[in-house]
């Protein structure tokens, strides 16, 4: 591993040192994580790009863009 400094502003070193905590994992390896999962703006597949590099809550195998809309509305007051 090779050290480095990273000048946070206020509100992003309180909302790491939550993260810290309550996952109970060094600020560091947040980080880290951080880096391994972004994907570079112009190099996105769309609106779910973001998503990239998350570990999906459900067993579902589909890719969310295959999920029809009214599955995935489910479950929201329709």
């Amino acid at each position: 591993m090779r050290k480095t400094s990273v000048y946070l502003t206020e509100r992003e070193s309180r909302r790491l040192a939550e993260l810290s905590h309550s996952e109970q994992r060094p600020q560091a390896e947040i980080i880290r994580e951080a880096i391994a999962a972004y994907v570079p703006r112009g190099r996105s597949d769309g609106e779910l790009s973001l998503a990239a590099g998350f570990r999906r809550i459900d067993d579902d195998p589909r890719p969310v863009s295959e999920i029809p809309e009214d599955e995935l509305l489910d479950g929201f007051g329709r």
